[in-house]
């Protein structure tokens, strides 16, 4: 004898409109132009816009009720596909960001050793003359620090060098990343 077809607890069933619910609310930080993108209901696209210009309280929360329930009607996975891929690209500019912090940390406190492995990274980028540029800037930026200058020009530059160096050769950056292994503290 086969076991009965159990429908969905309320507890679960709230849980699946609370979870859609939290996807109306995300669609409703979202520009017109983005929401454009997404191919969504007529219906629920208006719902949407009229929120995004209430500013009463109650009218905002009944109108989200009202979007949540229009939710229901549409398949929630390639809305949460694109709020993970709109998500996903702060998250590698911050870690592009914090990788270039690092190693102009780590020029700045271990010169000699750090411009040796950013050279051996990008061996057909560090000539001679190109290393030497290179420490008369990380001495100039340390230089800066010692005097706690308000506006650390070289500092700045320092970091777009390095930003300029990693753009350039970015099929390399990514195979080295095994570099922030042995993270330097500011």
């Amino acid at each position: 004898m086969a076991a009965p077809f159990l429908a969905p607890s309320k507890s679960q069933r709230k849980r699946e409109m609370h979870e859609v619910q939290a996807l109306g609310e995300a669609l409703v930080a979202l520009s017109v132009a983005k929401l454009e993108t997404l191919d969504l209901p007529e219906r629920l696209f208006d719902a949407i816009i009229a929120v995004q210009t209430i500013t009463r309280h109650e009218a905002r929360r009944r109108q989200m009720q009202f979007i949540g329930r229009l939710m229901r009607d549409v398949d929630p996975e390639p809305i949460r596909a694109f709020l993970e891929a709109e998500t996903a690209v702060p998250v590698a500019t911050k870690a592009k960001m914090a990788r270039l912090e690092y190693w102009r940390q780590r020029l700045l406190e271990e010169p000699a050793r750090s411009l040796d492995a950013l050279a051996a990274k990008f061996p057909d980028t560090f000539s001679d003359e190109v290393r030497e540029v290179w420490r008369q800037r990380i001495e100039q930026a340390q230089q800066e620090r010692r005097q706690q200058r308000a506006a650390p020009r070289y500092y700045r530059l320092l970091f777009q060098e390095l930003k300029a160096l990693f753009e350039t050769h970015a099929d390399d950056a990514l195979q080295g990343s095994s570099d922030n292994s042995k993270q330097v503290s500011p």
